[in-house]
């Protein structure tokens, strides 16, 4: 902890609260700002997704001041602060739904909000793998580290980029709107996962760099609050486990399906969508091999077996 935090750079408590906790210092000033700017990013977030705009979503992420009260809450957590925790979880709590509010808001000005279901800003953000939650692990431990130095705090732009917390708000409201629930949950657990994973890694370094004990909070207090967010972690990483299984079981399907192909000239695999059943996407020219011979294939690899659904459709790829 010396070598990531090195005492001559280390910020002191009283630097680090009046930078995470909104009572502190000119309170109005810091609380306008929040709100002020957490609205025009949910506002860019919004509209990014609506036009698959990535360089609109990346500056919402910029903008976003989130992170704020989350790291708030992992000083509270660390110094033993319980009012700071509440007054942050509350800032959160109140910028998740106004986020929400607006994305779904927006969903109803677009004439065919259901069009943006598939675009490249909703689709990444509704199905987080345990791929997502490492990053955000890694992510959190680079902002718990940028907010308690003062040589690094140039980095928190790319910690906000990185970590992601408003674009998966929007993509919640966004779905709401257009009458998805289920991708809304997936967008809501992406977000959730960066938000635990950054007061996770917070608290941590905070308690490890001793703040704590500058505080005059004795370590061993501190367990009750890491077994709530060790579950708190476990309930986020569920479905994230689910959708990298699914995710590593439709790709062997895609490549069963390339194999069940092979015989069959100009065939290719376009798609394989892996849920209830397993929907293979397949573009060939002819006659398909039987499907029997593809969902023995594939109940060997899935352990529930779905039923398997083939699209074929007639064509070939044309070049000069």
């Amino acid at each position: 902890m010396r070598y990531l935090v090195p005492a001559s750079q280390r910020r002191s408590l009283e630097e680090l609260g009046d930078r995470l906790d909104f009572t502190i210092g000119d309170t109005s000033a810091k609380r306008s700002a929040f709100w002020v700017m957490l609205a025009l990013s949910g506002v860019i977030a919004t509209s990014g997704v609506a036009g698959d705009s990535t360089a609109m979503v990346i500056g919402a992420m910029i903008v976003a001041p989130l992170s704020t009260p989350i790291l708030g809450v992992g000083l509270g957590i660390a110094t033993g602060r319980a009012g700071l925790v509440g007054r942050s979880l509350s800032l959160v709590l109140a910028g998740i739904i106004l986020v929400v509010v607006l994305g779904y808001v927006s969903a109803h000005f677009i004439p065919n909000p259901t069009s943006m279901l598939g675009n490249s800003q909703v689709l990444g953000r509704t199905s987080p793998t345990l791929n997502d939650l490492v990053a955000a692990m890694a992510t959190g431990l680079v902002g718990a580290v940028a907010v308690t130095r003062h040589d690094v705090g140039d980095v928190l732009p790319g910690v906000a980029i990185a970590i992601s917390l408003v674009p998966p708000l929007a993509v919640v409201g966004v779905c709401l709107g257009s009458d998805a629930p289920a991708l809304a949950l997936g967008a809501f657990v992406l977000f959730g996962s960066n938000a635990l994973a950054m007061i996770i890694m917070g608290t941590v370094v905070l308690v490890a760099t001793g703040y704590g004990r500058e505080a005059g909070l004795v370590s061993a207090r501190h367990g009750r609050a890491y077994a709530t967010m060790g579950v708190a972690l476990a309930v986020v990483a569920i479905p994230m486990t689910v959708n990298t299984l699914t995710w590593v079981w439709a790709g062997q399907i895609s490549a069963a399906a390339q194999d069940w192909l092979a015989e069959t000239p100009g065939a290719e695999v376009l798609d394989v969508n892996l849920n209830n059943t397993a929907t293979v996407d397949v573009r060939a020219p002819g006659k398909l091999p039987p499907a029997a011979e593809l969902q023995e294939a594939v109940d060997a690899l899935v352990p529930w077996k779905p039923k398997v659904v083939v699209v074929h459709t007639v064509g070939s790829r044309i070049s000069e």
